[in-house]
């Protein structure tokens, strides 16, 4: 196996195989390696729709080896290391790896052990999450016959940050059709300030939330799980943490009056999300512990011919894989500058995602928006006949369980730009 590539792409999602797809159309004569175990790639977006009971799991998977770009060598193995100093890739089976430059993009992982008792209430099915096994959601959905149903997510970035409260909406419409909404009582206890950070579309979800009764709690991060007992504790973001207790053995007690207690019959949580560990282990992160790179080029600060994207990247914008569809291009622009002796100048990326928020089986809001929260709708929709997506319509639901796979199948994965 050849050691040295012109360009070496670490993950296989979204972001690694279109960057190599679209890298390739441009230069064909790339020697290019993506890094990655994963013997399978899922399409993620359609999990909250798996967790609902409106789509199958097995329709959101495909083979890593069917997606990688011909003329791409695909390393079946895990990073180690990154030493940038001496453009080295360490991978955990031994190999050292040499590039000319890097593009950094391995998505992120779960880390439960940030929320006290979260794994274990996960390993004893008392939480479900659409980010750890979707198809379990929709059976806990389905046994459930009323009570006392929470919704909620951490108080760190994670994918999609509208998908929380995409299943929370179905889930009230699904307990209709059941005939239990009237023995459920459902909240939302999150620990932002509003229900999205886009204002058109907060307006929408607003009265989505008024219609399925829900009990909206801003200011609350989950801090602590009791899986026997069925409680979930919340630390209110607005109260001051300085008055907290450090016990002889490292841990905190926080005040009683900072702290919310709430029982629950069923608890559907966002685990927490980080970097992976070779990432954070690295001096490519910055102070928050994601990749440190330029808000618009996405090239490294430090080292000029590393280049990341994705949902490693410390981007103030949501973590979806439409902000990936235009991160992409920009990085393959700037690469394909560098490797003609020209500076990375192109800085087009202003943030741009989108998140398709669900609000029942059949309709759907879709929030497009930039660093600025500035509402985008693209100009496209008007072809569907969608002329205010920032309120539910029926067609963009089509667009997000037929259209949206579609085009990640056949176009995004291939290079094309959609």
């Amino acid at each position: 196996m050849k050691t040295h590539y012109k360009v070496i792409i670490i993950g296989a999602g979204t972001a690694g195989i279109m960057t190599a797809a679209q890298l390739k159309k441009k230069n064909q004569d790339l020697t290019i390696a993506i890094i990655d175990a994963s013997e399978q790639h899922y399409y993620q977006p359609a999990f909250t729709l798996v967790g609902a009971g409106a789509y199958d799991k097995k329709n959101t998977i495909r083979k890593t080896k069917d997606l990688i770009p011909k003329n791409v060598q695909w390393i079946r193995d895990w990073v180690g290391e990154v030493d940038a100093q001496r453009n080295l890739v360490y991978t955990q089976d031994g190999l050292q790896l040499t590039y000319e430059y890097l593009v950094v993009c391995p998505g992120l992982v779960n880390d439960l052990s940030l929320i006290e008792g979260l794994q274990d209430a996960v390993d004893k099915g008392v939480v479900c999450s659409n980010y750890i096994d979707p198809e379990y959601t929709w059976k806990s959905l389905q046994e459930f016959e009323g009570g006392t149903a929470i919704f909620t997510q951490p108080n760190t970035p994670i994918k999609c940050g509208g998908a929380p409260q995409k299943i929370m909406y179905l889930a009230c419409e699904y307990f209709r059709k059941k005939g239990i909404d009237k023995e459920t009582k459902v909240h939302f206890p999150i620990p932002g300030s509003v229900i999205f950070g886009v204002k058109p579309i907060a307006e929408t979800l607003m009265k989505v939330i008024e219609r399925n009764d829900i009990d909206f709690k801003p200011f609350h991060n989950p801090i602590k799980i009791d899986a026997d007992q069925r409680k979930v504790y919340f630390k209110k973001m607005n109260m001051p943490s300085n008055n907290c207790i450090v016990i002889s053995d490292g841990s905190v007690t926080i005040p009683d009056k900072e702290v919310i207690e709430m029982s629950f019959d069923f608890l559907h949580l966002a685990p927490p999300q980080v970097a992976p560990q070779f990432v954070k282990d690295s001096k490519l992160v910055n102070d928050a512990g994601w990749l440190d790179v330029d808000l618009n080029s996405l090239q490294h600060r430090k080292y000029v011919n590393i280049f990341g994207l994705g949902d490693v990247a410390g981007l103030p914008t949501a973590k979806t894989g439409a902000a990936v569809r235009k991160q992409v291009p920009i990085v393959v622009d700037n690469i394909i500058k560098l490797l003609q002796g020209d500076m990375a100048t192109n800085k087009d990326y202003l943030g741009y995602s989108s998140c398709p928020l669900v609000t029942g089986y059949g309709k759907m809001v879709l929030a497009e928006f930039n660093y600025k929260n500035e509402f985008i709708p693209d100009p496209k929709l008007k072809q569907m006949l969608i002329f205010n997506s920032d309120k539910e319509h029926w067609r963009l639901w089509i667009l997000k369980k037929h259209l949206l796979p579609y085009l990640y199948w056949n176009k995004m994965m291939k290079g094309e730009q959609v």
